[in-house]
């Protein structure tokens, strides 16, 4: 396994492989990030996993600072992968060697849902997956799809730039109880643990009564109404929405979401679930 952190040193080693995969992640990793990259070892020659904490894409009230950094433990997770990874650890320097002359603006898909409380967030994602795809040049790009907003957001952004990529989104991987793997997850106590599970029970609960035929409004109702009388969990959105353009839906279809955020004490997780499958 080889260790990149800089520009020069992963674009020259790109040269010399064929068929790549590229997971981009700001480290801390997971299970579900692991399941990312051994579908793309699966699928390619070789695969470039990238660990930066990316700073524009944090608010100045979010957690840039106290997000985990956990270097030596993210490069041991990745070792058993031997040579089939590369791995391009920069700092925020490398990435932003200059004063930003161009900035993305996603505008209306990077407004709603979790753009409301993180405003400028997926401007900063999408500024710093450009700047990956274009250093990496990847053939196929790996992103989970718990991130839901992201990548509706990113495959959009390959399709208006003519990106020669291709997006692969692979399923949520989760505990055994059902909450989605999250790096934020160790930041919940065990009492707030607990009831983090009511994100996935509230989604579960949702498809059930959508498949019974269930129109939309009474079900984002009831969601709302349910979190009301919870105590240290407080719902930032519910809705159900295409993943094609992000637009509420008023009838269930193929492209049908239900996505979730919510704060358990001061964590904000995140979750989502296709409806019909």
């Amino acid at each position: 396994m080889k260790y990149f952190s800089t520009i020069d040193g992963i674009r020259a080693e790109r040269q010399k492989l064929g068929l790549v995969g590229f997971v981009p992640t700001m480290g801390a990793l997971h299970e579900g990030h692991l399941s990312l990259v051994q579908t793309s070892v699966e699928q390619n020659e070789h695969t470039i996993v990238s660990i930066f904490v990316n700073p524009t894409q944090f608010g100045p009230n979010e957690d840039f600072d106290r997000y985990p950094r956990t270097l030596a433990q993210d490069l041991s997770l990745l070792e058993i992968f031997g040579d089939r990874v590369s791995i391009f650890h920069p700092q925020p320097a490398e990435i932003y060697r200059q004063e930003r002359f161009i900035r993305f603006d996603v505008q209306e898909l990077g407004n709603v849902l979790c753009g409301k409380s993180r405003p400028g967030h997926f401007n900063g994602v999408v500024e710093v997956v450009a700047k990956l795809f274009n250093i990496v040049q990847p053939n196929r790009a790996y992103f989970g799809a718990k991130d839901f907003q992201q990548t509706v957001i990113l495959r959009r952004m390959v399709q208006e730039l003519f990106m020669p990529i291709e997006m692969i989104i692979v399923p949520t991987i989760r505990e055994a109880d059902g909450l989605a793997m999250s790096s934020r997850n160790r930041y919940l106590s065990p009492d707030e643990r607990n009831k983090s599970i009511l994100l996935y029970h509230t989604l579960v609960s949702v498809k059930e009564q959508a498949e019974l035929g269930q129109p939309t409004e009474p079900i984002i109702q009831s969601v709302y109404q349910r979190f009301n009388t919870q105590s240290d969990v407080q719902l930032d959105y519910f809705d159900i929405v295409s993943d094609q353009n992000l637009a509420q839906m008023s009838e269930i279809n193929d492209h049908s979401f239900a996505v979730i955020a919510a704060y358990i004490g001061k964590t904000r997780l995140i979750d989502n679930l296709k409806i019909l499958e």
